[in-house]
């Protein structure tokens, strides 16, 4: 989720995958899949930025995890098992000369 703010400065999270697009019109406003539109505080490229940015942390979890190195706050290196028997939790993505 990104976090945007709107005109009267409520703050709100929208999930970036239902954003269709973002106008400035003066004010900006952000049009969602299903026809929805918000007009929010944020310009088109900070909304842009944030979009990037979360798709950017979606990778780098993944990378994380597939590396087995993703450990979330809960995690205890007391209770881990070695390293030698860990799995990896995403499945790479086959190189294209693989398929």
């Amino acid at each position: 989720m990104i976090r945007v703010t709107r005109l009267n400065g409520e703050h709100f999270a929208l999930n970036p995958d239902l954003i269709e697009r973002v106008e400035g019109h003066p004010d900006t406003v952000v049009f969602l899949v299903d026809g929805t539109k918000y007009i929010v505080r944020e310009g088109v490229d900070e909304v842009l930025d944030e979009i990037r940015e979360y798709r950017a942390s979606i990778l780098a979890t993944a990378y994380a995890m597939d590396r087995g190195t993703y450990r979330t706050s809960s995690d205890s290196s007391a209770t881990e098992p070695p390293a030698e028997t860990r799995h990896a939790s995403v499945v790479p993505f086959p190189a294209r000369e693989e398929r």
